[in-house]
């Protein structure tokens, strides 16, 4: 069954994985600025409620920070997999070498103190670098993550998204958090379907593309998902196509 724009409408038994800001919330000038749209939210919930619990958030966020929008306690994977809360409420942590990131912090924040626009945030186990109100420093805020990588070594990575660059354990990526959830209950056997907007889920994509699942881009840009929706509406619509079957 084709649903919209083409996409197969989303069904019962799948198992659902959603990245948060630019495929579930639109972008706002800063990320404490997201707002979720009430028909987003509703047709989440009922989707979690018709698939059984199997539907997850999928985030480069901090578990904490996507709480504080979505105000549920669903399953959720939070800065790229480095923290995850499993459908029954158990929390998960992956913690990188104590202090690895005190020495980049301390940079970062005197970066940000001179050049106007620049945000950084602190999620704890990552780094990002927003450049959003500052897009003339794009290519700045790129050089400067990584010789800020490449004094860490090989076990951290940067990470680029929309307008953002992070500083992140190389070993972890959405695709490492999908195949997490995927050896669990209730996700464990299903069909697989991940929805993203950047260059972040490609990790997810990739993943769910091999186990022969459904992957979902939304918005433009080059990526290795099968199918594409315009935009944050379009995913909520999408949603509320809901098949019984």
């Amino acid at each position: 069954m084709r649903g919209r724009d083409g996409v197969p409408a989303p069904r019962a038994g799948w198992a659902y994985f959603f990245d948060v800001d630019g495929t579930l919330a639109e972008f706002a000038p800063t990320p404490a600025e997201v707002r979720l749209d009430a028909g987003v939210l509703a047709g989440l919930r009922r989707l979690h409620e018709r698939s059984g619990g199997a539907v997850a958030l999928v985030s480069g966020r901090s578990i904490a920070d996507v709480d504080s929008i979505f105000h549920s306690p669903l399953p959720v994977a939070g800065q790229h997999g480095l923290e995850r809360r499993d459908a029954r409420g158990v929390l998960y942590r992956r913690e990188p070498s104590p202090g690895a990131l005190d020495a980049a912090r301390v940079r970062l924040a005197e970066v940000v103190a001179r050049h106007a626009g620049l945000l950084l945030e602190d999620k704890g186990l990552t780094l990002a670098l927003h450049y959003r109100r500052a897009p003339a420093l794009a290519a700045f805020s790129h050089r400067t993550m990584r010789a800020i990588q490449r004094e860490l070594g090989s076990a951290y990575a940067t990470q680029p998204g929309k307008c953002v660059v992070e500083l992140k354990p190389a070993s972890m990526d959405k695709g490492v958090a999908v195949t997490d959830f995927l050896r669990e209950a209730p996700f464990m056997g299903r069909i697989a379907v991940f929805v993203g907007d950047d260059a972040t889920d490609e990790h997810g994509f990739a993943v769910v593309n091999a186990l022969g699942g459904h992957t979902i881009k939304v918005g433009g840009g080059p990526t290795t998902a099968r199918w594409r929706l315009a935009s944050v509406a379009a995913v909520s619509a999408w949603m509320a196509e809901l098949s019984k079957a």
